[in-house]
Formats: C-alpha cells, structure tokens, sequence
C-alpha cells in the first residue's frame, strides 16, 4: 500500500481523537475569503428535491475547466469543514466545484419517505448524470466518509460506464466496511462521544420524517435508540429497502466491490481513524489496478490537521486534489 499523501501529524496534536475534533472545531478550513455558494434545487424522479450548492468565482467562469463534485459525510452539508477546504482549493486551482447534498442534508427536510445512506449508489449516479449533463468539462469526484462509501458503490455499479461520467473519484476516511466501522462507533469513548453527536442530529430529524409520514417507523422505538446499529435497525435499514442494519451494512459495503472499479479511485483512509479501524481496511491484494490505496499512520477521522496551532485542514484536500488532476 502506498502513504503518497505525504501527510504527517503536528506534533502538538497526536492522536486520533484529538486530531479529528480539533480539526472539526478550531482549524482554520480555508486559505483566503470564506466561499460563497449558489444554490439550486433539483426535483427528483420520486418527487422529491435536493439541493445543490456550487462555488461563486467570479475571476474563473465557464463550462470547460475542471468540476470538482464533492460527497459529504453522515449528517454534513457545503458548509462542513471539509467541504470548505475543498473550496477554498477549487478556487485556488481555477475549477468550478459543486456539493450536492443527500436528503436532508442541506438545512430544509426533504419530502420522501426516505433520506439517504451509505450505499445510496443510485442518487450519486443520478447527481452526477445531472452535473455532467450541464458541464462539459473534466469531472472528478470526491466523498468524504458516508458520501465516500455511496460514490465508491457508484462507481462499482456503473463498472465500465462510470468513465463516461468522471474522469477520476476520490473516497477519504469512508468506512468500506461498514459492519466494522459501525462496531467501533458503538464502543467506548465513541459511543459516548460521536454516536451522541449524531443521534442529536439524526434523530429529531427521523421523528420529523415520521411527523410527515404517519406509521412510517416506530417512534417511541427510535426515540430510545442509544447508537448507530438500533437507529439503522429501526430508520436507515427499512426506509431504503433492508431487511434490517446486517442486511444493510453487508450489502452498501463498498470494500468486497474494490475489484470491480473500472475507473481511478483513490482510497484513503488514516489508519488511527476512531471511525474506520485500521485492520478492516483493504489490502493492496484485495483491490484491482485502478484503486490507489493511501493509508497514512495519522490524521484521525477526516482531520489531517496541519501547521502550527490553531492548525488548518488544507494538507488533506490539497493531496487529493493533486491526485485527482492527474486524470485530466
């Protein structure tokens, strides 16, 4: 396996833990102004909308230069830290750069009786149809955690097609194993810390979908869930077509598919991730010759803190940027 990402761990923020949360709380996320979006909303074929948020550049316009579509993560938005990061770089480079979000995901609740998940391979394709259609340029895609997992399954699906879509797709901290990502969150200082942070999130906004759809799940159920396997069990799993969070974590896992990608792909994953435990992730003999793995020893969950204190979050999205360029 390769660590071409160059990336090394300040010395004054060691550890996994410490290097996602600062980086998600107090890094600096981009280089110069806060990037401006502009927003669209697109009706899905189910009757639904997302929303998607593109990049204000005045200085560089047109259809031809490079877009850079950027996946977020579980409960993220155009507004996460590395979203921002990736913005920042987008505009430095002089390519346009677009997040559509997942339902949901971009402050107004969707109207379906579904949301979105790690396998949500579908909805990525369609997204990315659309993007294509309006662009004539090069597209290259990254997907951060969640947003990963789904744009990997994408590109596993579309098999020799995907090419015709994007030129390149990056995946960056994504549980490939979902089974045994879910596992490690469920435990210790994870299920105390982040699994609490995303039920705060995810829960209130499954008890609203309920509010819409009468008898869609079992409310006082969901209410009394206390981690990730329970709320898939009761929410993710059945809404999307699971027999239950097994059924689900097996089959939206994208590490068994890694053979099949007929396009670039880029996998990376820090291997002290809380998240993403080191000894699940894909070996060079269990992937095909268009995956690129970057296993660095450091940089927590989509962290990859730099420089000196506060820090900034750019040593990540600049490595993989350069990775991606490389297609077109």
């Amino acid at each position: 396996m390769s660590d071409a990402s160059g990336y090394h761990a300040p010395l004054w923020l060691p550890g996994g833990n410490a290097q996602t949360i600062w980086a998600a709380l107090w890094a600096r996320r981009f280089q110069a102004a806060k990037p401006t979006y502009r927003r669209e909303r697109w009706a899905t074929p189910d009757g639904d909308f997302v929303d998607v948020d593109h990049l204000v550049d005045e200085v560089a316009a047109g259809t031809e230069r490079p877009l850079l579509v950027l996946f977020h993560g579980l409960e993220g938005s155009s507004n996460s830290h590395y979203a921002l990061a990736f913005a920042s770089l987008a505009r430095a480079r002089g390519w346009a750069y677009a997040v559509p979000h997942f339902r949901g995901c971009s402050g107004e609740l969707n109207l379906a009786p579904r949301a979105y998940h790690s396998g949500d391979h579908v909805e990525v394709g369609w997204m990315l149809d659309r993007l294509r259609a309006q662009h004539r340029g090069p597209i290259v895609a990254v997907g951060v955690s969640l947003g990963g997992n789904a744009l990997l399954r994408w590109a596993q699906e579309a098999g020799h097609t995907a090419g015709t879509t994007a030129q390149a797709v990056a995946a960056v901290c994504s549980p490939v194993d979902l089974a045994a990502s879910g596992r490690a969150i469920g435990k210790g200082f994870n299920r105390l810390v982040y699994t609490r942070m995303f039920l705060r999130s995810m829960v209130p906004k499954a008890l609203r979908k309920l509010q819409q759809h009468p008898g869609l799940f079992d409310g006082e159920r969901l209410r009394a869930a206390r981690d990730l396997y329970e709320f898939d069990n009761l929410f993710t799993a059945p809404l999307h077509g699971y027999r239950n969070t097994d059924d689900y974590w097996s089959r939206a896992s994208a590490k068994p598919h890694l053979k099949s990608l007929r396009i670039p792909a880029l996998v990376m994953n820090a291997r002290n991730d809380p998240f993403v435990p080191a000894d699940c992730l894909p070996r060079e003999s269990e992937v095909g010759p268009f995956v690129t793995l970057w296993q660095p020893r450091q940089g927590g969950h989509v962290g990859f803190p730099s420089g000196w204190p506060p820090g900034h979050v750019l040593a990540m999205p600049e490595a993989v940027c350069n990775w991606l360029a490389g297609s077109f």
